[in-house]
């Protein structure tokens, strides 16, 4: 039980990173209509406003992998903590637009470099049977974030007036500097442990983590897959053989968690609601509603995730998205988003991704990946990602300015039908296996 309490405790620690992920990339939502006022921006200004963290995701993802490899992914974790605090300090205080933008950027960093260790660090700590619930905490805190920033943006909104904005984008600096001082007392990832000749410390967290009776297993079937391994491996590597599949289902996998649209409605919900009618103080509480379905169907995704599979639940968020979000279109090709449409259709399009893809593209390519290469292989799946998140949220504002939401979200309907297609030929299930088996499984040379 006690070494239970121990798995639990580093990994909500470690997701943590989660949960800031989440904070960071809501809290523009509202205040995106206070910013565009202060900063005096047109919708492709707004865009950028918003999206410029996604340019500093890019880098964070693509980098993090890469650099927790030679450091660690423990004190990778720390920098991005850093990083956290003073992209909320900086965005609270500016008074520049290129000052606000510089300082999204570096927060985007320590986003996108989140993104990529939390999982991989939790899935590297995890037992097998429990990897899938483990991992999905991570998305977990993601969505808790983006409920509690949902709240305090409603709360600041109708305390602080056109001020409001500073506080909202300031407040994250709170939830940064307590995940900074609590990645101090998590071990280090015993796969990276080993994989830089630390056995005895490998070994050591392996049997906080498991348990004395299983460490000479685990010890086997890591040393067996980092066999051969050089220090270094190549870019180039993650493209040959049968590494190649992987590396494009893990890639593909990343960008459509973004192109069915999620982060158009995480960063714009207020904008969407206003646009079919809504008062700002209305469209800043219907997404809390947001906030809330998000949450309760994590939840399922967690309890699922390891009994009914990972491919399962895809399948089933790919249906649910695509009805979900033809009914939103429809809405507002029918009466031009008026009227509970708009918030129903909403609502179970974020039922449909909560209990699926949100959680289970995390898990998946978390665990896909062979030991030797996860660190890059992260770092291209997300940096992929990040970059399919750049562009649905640059283009968003400017799509349903003069496009109108039936055009917007039918697109994101088509690309949600087109996810079922690919899972069913192309997605492995790897419920229930170790990391190392599977490789083995997928028989990577």
């Amino acid at each position: 039980m006690k070494r239970q309490t121990y798995v639990y405790t580093i990994t909500f620690i470690a997701a943590l990173g989660g949960f800031l992920f989440g904070f960071d990339t809501a809290v523009i939502s509202g205040a995106n209509p206070f910013i565009q006022k202060y900063f005096n921006l047109d919708e492709l200004a707004l865009g950028w406003a918003v999206s410029s963290v996604i340019v500093g995701c890019i880098i964070g993802a693509f980098s993090a992998g890469f650099v927790s490899d030679l450091f660690g992914r423990k004190r990778v974790l720390i920098v991005t903590a850093l990083l956290f605090t003073l992209s909320a300090i900086g965005t609270a205080l500016a008074t520049d637009f290129t000052f606000f933008v510089l300082a999204r950027i570096l927060g985007g960093i320590g986003v996108g470099a989140a993104s990529a260790l939390s999982p991989t660090y939790i899935a590297e700590i995890s037992p097998a049977d429990r990897r899938g619930r483990l991992v999905s905490i991570n998305q977990l805190t993601i969505v808790i974030g983006i409920l509690v920033v949902y709240f305090t943006n409603l709360l600041f909104a109708s305390s602080f007036g056109d001020e409001s904005w500073r506080y909202m984008l300031g407040s994250e600096a709170l939830p940064a500097l307590m995940f900074f001082g609590l990645l101090f007392i998590i071990p280090e990832s015993p796969r990276w442990l080993f994989k830089n000749h630390q056995e005895a410390k490998a070994r050591e967290v392996l049997k906080k983590l498991e348990g004395e009776s299983h460490i000479a297993e685990e010890m086997s079937e890591i040393e067996e897959s980092l066999r051969g391994e050089q220090e270094k491996v190549a870019f180039a590597d993650l493209f040959k053989g049968g590494m190649a599949k992987i590396t494009f289902i893990g890639i593909v996998l990343a960008m459509l968690q973004q192109l069915v649209g999620i982060n158009a409605i995480i960063y714009y919900a207020p904008t969407i609601f206003a646009s079919a009618g809504a008062g700002l103080e209305s469209a800043l509480a219907q997404t809390v509603a947001i906030g809330g379905v998000n949450l309760l169907f994590t939840f399922v995704a967690i309890n699922l995730v390891d009994r009914l599979g990972r491919k399962p639940l895809l399948l089933a968020g790919s249906v649910g998205m695509t009805v979900s979000l033809t009914f939103l279109s429809i809405s507002f090709l029918s009466d031009g988003g008026a009227g509970y449409g708009v918030l129903f259709s909403i609502l179970g399009y974020i039922a449909s991704f909560a209990a699926t893809h949100a959680a289970v593209m995390w898990v998946m390519v978390s665990e896909i990946f062979p030991n030797k290469y996860r660190g890059s292989a992260m770092s291209v799946a997300l940096f992929m990602h990040w970059s399919s998140t750049y562009l649905v949220t640059q283009t968003f504002p400017w799509l349903l300015a003069n496009k109108g939401g039936a055009f917007s979200f039918g697109i994101f309907a088509v690309i949600a039908a087109f996810s079922f297609v690919f899972v069913w030929f192309f997605v492995p299930e790897t419920k229930g296996k170790s990391l190392e088996q599977i490789e083995k499984e997928l028989q990577i040379s």
